[in-house]
């Protein structure tokens, strides 16, 4: 017997609140209390319901995180409170004298400061209206700024819907003041939560890393990561890159719902918003100090970006008697840490090769102390951005870092210039080996051609060899060069024919560290096929992706014959990824060299035996466009083929089927004009059930 609707209901809306429940305990408060797995059957029940019954769906149900599909850009807002910039300094006499004046306009009255980390990220302005969040608008210009919604909602720690508890305690406050229901009828509740996204840390550096594999170019600092991340037209690509946030500023219907800005703090907290634990009540400008200084040493141990203590008075009613000017409170100042740059000078640019043969121009500086570290390299990125810098080898320049994030030259110092300075220009040879280097039309890197160019072996074997892919303990890079300047390894499965005898006359290597070495190659064979592809070092192939594949193919062999359109109608690989997946088989070498991975013993194909897809939707093609109401573009192509259909990223006359949501974008129109069949969403819904 099936379950009533209602019962259904009450069922969803159990679920909903305990995943609420363990998403703050786990993005907010860093305490999980079940495991994930536990954690996914929760989730995986609400899915289920939602699909059965798509009418209880809302905005703020958990599984709605990652629902959009891109957009071609983004609405502007402006904001009903300007988000006004910060008056700084990095001065204590600065401080000081903002104390002096907050004190003459008080007039002997008793107020407090709040002192809070200034967080090196992007502000957003959070919009809930009666608890649901609606709206997300990125500080833009202060005055107007950008709707960015559906890549704020995949910001785990942030609430989509506030609890009515909270909102019960601002119903209070409010009808106390003005002596009648904050929710009488007619009476829109609307609040607004300003929060400061950044980038942890770990999650820069990471993204870094797998741009610099990709020879793409490497974000400055998570600050720009993040607000690079926030711009991405895809939600997708969003929820991939894990951007966190700290809420610091709370108005209910456009005023200050508390009398002291630490209240709105503590209501922030106990309505699950996630608000910095290093904020603090202070009862004078000397503990605001004490705060800077506690931070200024501790900066690098935090995991995310700051730069300063903002000290803000924390009673309203002296905010408000403060006011502002046109870009700044008075009531608020940011004390900034000192910079972290020095100025040194460019002995030589030289030029690095990478694994996917790319050419990375490094600047050889006069070493320098920054932050307590003493600096000798920067990354240039590429020839773009030496241009955009008018650097030139011999000039002056100035140098920032930021904890572990890569030294950058910030600026070129041209007053300092004597005339000796020598331009640079990128080789048209590779400097390891002198193949012919290309640069792509449309990218900013040039590349070594050569497949057996010596840098990128020894890249590629630190890639081959990294826990992530075939986790071959103590292959590191000193050894990896003895490794290929003696030529004993010219491939990488060359680390296969390794012989004891081989590897002992190295340096720092004896009987016993041979051995492990040749027990952890030999254990690599029998790594997931996932971790295989991974391994190879495909331009653009990631973990996810070759987790796709590998999910997909079942095996190398059929991953190399698939076909440009069949890697395209996988869901996640668009044309850039298939392309560069083709290009990579099409390669005799390394034609070659997989077949000699296979003689190793290395395990090329999932141990499972595949299935051959088959149902309903067998030899059909179907193409998604528009925003779906009832699922997420990617479950709708696992449901399609689950039934033996594919689905592709493009129109064309093979295309069988269009399935138009909401916002339906170009390719829609190409599908009328080629005269396909196009399926609304309920359409689509009552096929599936048929």
């Amino acid at each position: 017997m099936s379950p009533r609707p209602d019962q259904v209901a009450k069922e969803v809306e159990r679920l909903r609140e305990e995943i609420r429940h363990h998403d703050y305990r786990y993005y907010v408060l860093a305490d999980p209390e079940i495991s994930d797995a536990e954690y996914d059957r929760l989730m995986r029940r609400l899915r289920e319901l939602e699909q059965a019954h798509p009418e209880l769906i809302t905005p703020d149900s958990p599984t709605q995180r990652v629902s959009g599909q891109p957009v071609e850009g983004f609405d502007t807002y402006v904001h009903a409170r300007p988000m006004r910039s910060l008056d700084n300094s990095y001065n204590e006499a600065d401080i000081r004298a903002f104390d002096r004046r907050v004190r003459q306009v008080a007039g002997g009255r008793r107020f407090h400061y709040v002192a809070e980390l200034k967080i090196d990220g992007v502000s957003l302005a959070l919009h809930y209206t009666n608890g649901v969040l609606i709206r997300a608008v990125t500080r833009g210009d202060g005055v107007r700024g950008e709707v960015v919604t559906s890549n704020a909602r995949t910001i785990r720690s942030l609430p989509l819907r506030i609890p009515t508890a909270a909102l019960n305690v601002l119903e209070k406050k409010r009808e106390a003041a003005r002596g009648g229901p904050l929710f009488a009828a007619g009476n829109e509740l609307f609040i607004e939560v300003r929060a400061e996204v950044y980038l942890p840390t770990h999650i820069f550096l990471k993204l870094n890393q797998e741009r610099a594999d990709a020879g793409e170019p490497l974000f400055a600092n998570p600050r720009n990561a993040a607000a690079g991340t926030l711009k991405l037209l895809d939600p997708q690509l969003v929820a991939q890159r894990r951007l966190d946030l700290f809420c610091y500023e709370l108005w209910l219907n456009n005023e200050h719902p508390f009398a002291t800005h630490w209240e709105s703090l503590q209501w922030l907290k106990e309505a699950g918003f996630k608000v910095n634990p290093a904020s603090r009540r202070c009862r004078s400008i000397d503990e605001v100090i004490e705060h800077y200084e506690q931070f200024r040493q501790q900066r690098d141990e935090l995991g995310y970006e700051v730069d300063g203590t903002v000290v803000k008075v924390d009673e309203t009613t002296l905010q408000d008697e403060l006011g502002a000017t046109a870009k700044a409170p008075r009531w608020a100042m940011a004390y900034k840490f000192p910079a972290r740059q020095a100025t040194t000078r460019v002995k030589d640019i030289i030029v690095q090769v990478g694994r996917t043969g790319a050419l990375t121009p490094v600047a050889v500086l006069e070493p320098v102390e920054i932050g307590g570290v003493t600096v000798s390299r920067s990354t240039l990125h590429n020839e773009d951005e030496i241009a955009r810098l008018r650097l030139m080898v011999g000039d002056w320049v100035l140098v920032e870092r930021s904890g572990d994030v890569i030294p950058k030259v910030v600026k070129v110092i041209e007053s300092k210039r004597s005339g000796r300075e020598k331009p640079f220009v990128m080789p048209d040879r590779c400097p390891v080996c002198g193949s012919s280097v290309v640069r792509p039309e449309g990218e900013a890197i040039r590349r070594c051609l050569s497949a057996e160019c010596p840098a990128r072996l020894k890249a590629s074997l630190a890639f081959f060899a990294h826990r992530r892919a075939m986790d071959i303990e103590g292959l590191g890079e000193a050894l990896i060069e003895q490794l290929v300047d003696r030529k004993l390894v010219t491939s990488l499965a060359d680390l296969y024919r390794l012989r004891l005898e081989d590897l002992v006359p190295l340096e720092r290597m004896g009987i016993k560290s041979a051995s492990n070495l040749l027990a952890q190659i030999e254990a690599s064979k029998t790594r997931e096929l996932s971790r295989v592809i991974f391994a190879l070092g495909i331009r653009h192939v990631g973990e996810r992706t070759a987790q796709v594949l590998a999910e997909h193919f079942g095996s190398i062999e059929n991953l190399q014959k698939a076909s440009l359109e069949e890697l395209q109608a996988i869901t996640d690989i668009g044309p850039v990824v298939a392309q560069s997946i083709r290009d990579w088989f099409d390669e005799p070498r390394n034609q070659q060299m997989l077949k000699r991975l296979q003689a190793a013993g290395v395990r090329m194909q999932e141990e499972r035996k595949l299935v051959p897809r088959a149902g309903k939707f067998s030899g059909k093609q179907f193409v998604l466009t528009g925003r779906l109401q009832t699922m997420t573009r990617d479950e709708a192509a696992r449901r399609i083929e689950q039934l033996g259909g594919r689905v592709t990223s493009s129109v064309s006359k093979k295309t069988d089927y269009v399935i138009v949501g909401e916002e339906a974008g170009s390719k829609l129109e190409k599908a009328q004009a080629l005269g396909i069949r196009l399926l609304t969403e309920d359409q689509f819904l009552k096929l599936l059930s048929e």
